[in-house]
């Protein structure tokens, strides 16, 4: 059984409009605020193994 062109197309439409819709930050796109992160743990590490 294969589903209605009129049902296929809304469903794509849909797909379409959600995709236009989201905003998702793609990983080369979280460069300065993964490079950050990874620089706190570092400083946490470190002075947890000063107070060790």
């Amino acid at each position: 059984m294969t589903p209605s062109p009129k049902i296929n197309s809304r469903f794509i439409k849909s797909i379409v409009t959600t995709a236009k819709e989201t905003q998702t930050e793609m990983p080369w796109e979280r460069g300065a605020t993964r490079l950050a992160m990874i620089a706190r743990r570092r400083v946490a590490l470190k002075s947890s193994l000063r107070s060790a």
